[in-house]
This record gives structure tokens, C-alpha cells and sequence, in this order.
């Protein structure tokens, strides 16, 4: 039987130093999964990734359906969501695309229970449909005649596409750096880059609208993703929806997108 590996000790660090500017700033959105019938103590207000858009949004209607709670959720970039929370925004549970960005929530205090990890996730590389560029791994994104769209550092996907590149022995020249992985991939989609990395769950999400090309450096560069409820919440059902996605069915539909075990 697998068994779900507890989350390491933090490590103390300023959560305001991942904070993406006035990106950060922005006001919540809240996202409702559901209908707003049933019985149940409320929506539970949940900040996650935005990698887990699509697996946490069908993650809520599953939930709701077997416990008649709303799940409202607010997708964003895993920092950008922390520096909300440091800033008072209101929530009951918090689900970050890494560890460091979980260590941060912790070492300020406002979480209200032991963050786990439930899943993990690798980077690969993206084209728009054709690959015009005809882009074949790394070392073609280290000039400038391919226009290349990364995570920035701050959030992730960044972190993990500068350790991917010191893997890989290249140092990349990305045309933009965005806050969200779902904005890298939007550009590629667009056609408005030649080529992105993103996680291998958002290049699934995107089907044809991309081509992937397989990294093999990913396998050395793993986020693994924590999911904590957070101290002020008075929710009694976000611990509940906490053991739901590390349970069978979460694990279903993350194992279903192409996420890892944790």
C-alpha cells in the first residue's frame, strides 16, 4: 500500500521575496464549482495552482455530489496566491505546485494543519501545432531566433525551469516570463511564442492545440505539490476536503491528468 510521504520540515524565508509586484495585488476571484443548492456549512474557499484548474475543479463537483458542500475555488499562480493569503485574503485551505512555496505559508503562520503532499508533476516542451520553429529540445531556446515563453522564477514552474535548464547545462533566453503556467501555455496557443515549457499536465489539457516534445533532463526536476487547510479558517469541512483529494477519487482524476504519485 502507498503510502502518502508527510511533508518536509520548512525552511524560514521572507514570503513578501516571491511575491510577483502588483501581479500579487490583484483581487480575488473566486470561481464557483457548483450550484449553490443543497445543504452543507458553506462553500469551502480553496487557493490553488493554477496547474490543478481543470483536476481540482472536477475534484469539487465530486466532492459537492457526496457531501452536498460548495467549493469555490481561486486559480492562480502558486505565489502570487501566497502573497494573497500573507495579505489577508480569506480561505480554508491553500494547495501550492511546490514545496518552497508552502514552506512560506507555514513560516508565516497561517496554516492550520500539517501540509502533505498528494501529487507531483515534470515540465516538457511546447510548440504551436507544425512547430514552425522547429524546436527540438533545450539548446534551441538559448538565442534568440526562437521566441521562448517561461514560468517566471518566483512562481514554480519558474523554479523548476531554472533547474531544468542547469540539468540540462543550458542557459535559456525566454522572451517573456510569465506569472502562471496556464499563461505560458496561452501564448503558445496563440502563436504567439514558438515554444514554452510547461507542466506535462497543461500540455494534456492542450491536446492538439500543441506538440510535445519530451524532456528527459524533467525526470531530475519533480514538484511536488502540498495541499494545508489554513489557520483562520472556521470551515469544518476543509479538513474534509483536504483527505478527499489525497483520497481514492482525488487521486483518480489527478492520476487520470497525467499528475504523479507524491
Amino acid at each position: 500500500m502507498h503510502r502518502t510521504p508527510m511533508y518536509r520540515a520548512p525552511m524560514r524565508r521572507t514570503l513578501m521575496g516571491r511575491t510577483l509586484g502588483a501581479a500579487a495585488m490583484l483581487p480575488v476571484l473566486l470561481l464557483s464549482a457548483c450550484s449553490s443548492d443543497g445543504p452543507g456549512p458553506g462553500p469551502i474557499q480553496v487557493f490553488a495552482a493554477a496547474s490543478l484548474t481543470e483536476t481540482f475543479t472536477e475534484i469539487g463537483e465530486r466532492f459537492h455530489q457526496e457531501t452536498g458542500v460548495e467549493v469555490a475555488f481561486n486559480f492562480a499562480g502558486s505565489s502570487d496566491l501566497a502573497a494573497q493569503l500573507d495579505q489577508g485574503a480569506p480561505a480554508d485551505v491553500f494547495a501550492a505546485a511546490d514545496e518552497d512555496t508552502m514552506d512560506q505559508i507555514v513560516d508565516a503562520g497561517l496554516t492550520g494543519s500539517t501540509p502533505v503532499s498528494f501529487a507531483s508533476n515534470t515540465l516538457t516542451l511546447v510548440t504551436p501545432p507544425g512547430n514552425p520553429a522547429g524546436v527540438t529540445g533545450l539548446a534551441d531556446l538559448t538565442g534568440d531566433d526562437v521566441v521562448t515563453v517561461v514560468c517566471a522564477p518566483q512562481v514554480p514552474c519558474g523554479a523548476a525551469t531554472q533547474r531544468l535548464a542547469a540539468v540540462a547545462g543550458v542557459e535559456l533566453s525566454p522572451a517573456s516570463e510569465e506569472s502562471a503556467v496556464t499563461d505560458v501555455l496561452g501564448k503558445v496557443r496563440a502563436g504567439e511564442a514558438d515554444a514554452g515549457i510547461v507542466y506535462i499536465t497543461d500540455a494534456a489539457v492542450a491536446a492538439e492545440d500543441v506538440e510535445q516534445i519530451d524532456l528527459p533532463e524533467s525526470e531530475e526536476v519533480v514538484n511536488h505539490y502540498p495541499i494545508a487547510t489554513l489557520e483562520s479558517s472556521a470551515n469544518p469541512a476543509a479538513q474534509e476536503f483536504v483527505a478527499f483529494v489525497e483520497g481514492e477519487q482525488g487521486r483518480e482524476v489527478l492520476r487520470e491528468a497525467g499528475f504523479g504519485r507524491p
